[in-house]
């Protein structure tokens, strides 16, 4: 989940997530993405597989904007109290 320059969040799936935000940086990303950019990566999530990625895109895409919010702040979090920055 990536969060645009104008706040909004915007999920998808790839199976190399820092090309894909560089690519939606560029403005080769989602028609979404490129008149909102930059944007910034703020959640991920791996999965099994293409199939389960796109499952679970589909659930996150169907989410309210405040469960997408906590979702990246616990990640954050996540993120900090192992030492990797996002």
């Amino acid at each position: 989940m990536v969060e645009c320059a104008d706040g909004s969040l915007y999920t998808g799936w790839t199976t190399d997530p820092e090309r894909r935000v560089k690519e939606h940086n560029a403005g080769r990303g989602a028609l979404y993405t490129r008149w909102r950019r930059p944007v910034a990566l703020k959640y991920l999530e791996e999965t099994p597989d293409r199939s389960a990625a796109q499952r679970r895109e589909y659930a996150l895409k169907k989410l309210p904007r405040q469960r997408k919010l906590l979702l990246v702040k616990a990640y954050q979090e996540e993120q900090k109290s192992s030492g990797k920055l996002v």
